[in-house]
């Protein structure tokens, strides 16, 4: 999915991947489509060893998190990467987003072989299956998920026992929202009335970030984002020989608003190995930030998610609202083989500086 293609003569790739929504059905957005998406409920790839409570609380409010979006990026030349698909989850309480804090945030990574026990060994055809069961509710492995946020869970309804929970909470959200009224021995697995808890559902789909070719302005942002770039800490030392009548942080503000100019819409960057675009000199992530995966490998940036998602989730309140200014994720450079185990990662959160507009 993550993947570059062709640019014109007059336009040069940087080596980034813009990702951007759009609608789609239902079944495209199933784990057999090995889907990139935002919001609904995850389209898990490996069938077992699925994080679940108490990995999924916040570690602010400890609530369950919610799901937020998944990409897939299997890696070429990885047998063990040929299914990849990163996984983002969040909380849903606003008062836990706190300024540069990322306790409110999960990471996971979940990878295949190309010949698994989940999934067959030729892609998927690009149809609807003729059935696709209820993934999610019960996976082919046996793992009952959660009828309301998608999370393993294996609280059953007492009465109908037909749907099950992660959580006590969520368990109470989803009787008050649909199944008080839904619940019977004959209860469905389909429900009219919509869930709340979750985010709106997209696909997210790709293309190659290009730039004019015009000399040094195209070397120049070729040094900002592709493989081969400076580090951030190089970056921060080239922001603090900048004029002296405009603030560092301006500095940084203003190459995020020129560099997203010409594709407004994204909500995603995609660039293994790169260096993410912040909007903001402070609370920029250094090497000794990022921790090591457990295997012992270092991290590296992997993605970042943009402040324009936040556009598509409906989460604006007059109060305290879910927010961010960029979150960058991290992931193992070996993207290291744990069975059908899913793997933590490590996500930052840079929020937008007090004097800049968000």
């Amino acid at each position: 999915m993550m993947m570059a293609g062709d640019a014109s003569e007059s336009e040069r790739e940087t080596g980034v991947v813009l990702g951007f929504l759009e609608e789609a059905e239902p079944w495209q957005l199933l784990s057999a489509q090995f889907p990139s998406k935002v919001g609904g409920k995850p389209a898990w790839l490996s069938r077992l060893g699925l994080p679940e409570l108490p990995e999924l609380l916040c570690e602010k409010c400890q609530l369950p998190l919610g799901f937020l979006l998944q990409v897939y990026a299997p890696i070429v030349g990885f047998e063990r990467s040929f299914h990849r698909t990163l996984y983002v989850l969040c909380c849903r309480t606003p008062a836990c987003y706190t300024r540069n804090d990322n306790r409110c945030f999960k990471v996971y990574r979940s990878q295949l072989p190309r010949k698994n026990d989940f999934y067959p060994y030729d892609p998927p055809r690009d149809e609807e299956p003729a059935d696709s069961g209820d993934e999610h509710r019960l996976l082919s492995s046996g793992v009952k998920l959660c009828w309301l946020c998608g999370c393993p869970g294996q609280k059953a309804c007492s009465r109908c026992h037909s749907v099950t929970y992660c959580s006590k909470e969520h368990q109470t959200i989803d009787w008050k929202q649909r199944h008080k009224n839904e619940c019977s021995a004959e209860a469905s697995s389909s429900s009219e009335v919509p869930n709340s808890f979750l985010f709106p559902e997209w696909e997210l789909v790709t293309e190659p970030e290009t730039h004019p070719v015009k000399g040094e302005e195209s070397l120049d942002s070729k040094c900002l984002e592709q493989v081969d770039c400076a580090s951030s800490e190089l970056e921060e030392k080239e922001l603090e020989s900048m004029a002296h009548h405009e603030s560092q942080d301006s500095k940084v503000f203003q190459k995020f608003k020129k560099r997203i100019a010409p594709e407004p819409e994204q909500v995603l960057r995609y660039c293994r190995g790169g260096a993410p675009l912040w909007v903001s000199s402070e609370h920029v992530a250094s090497t000794a930030d990022v921790p090591k995966c457990p295997c012992g490998a270092n991290r590296n940036f992997e993605f970042q998610i943009m402040p324009q998602l936040l556009n598509y989730l409906k989460v604006d309140r007059p109060d305290a609202s879910i927010d961010w200014g960029m979150l960058a994720i991290y992931t193992c450079t070996d993207s290291c083989d744990q069975g059908n185990k899913y793997s933590s990662e490590f996500i930052w959160k840079q929020d937008f500086s007090e004097d800049q507009p968000c």
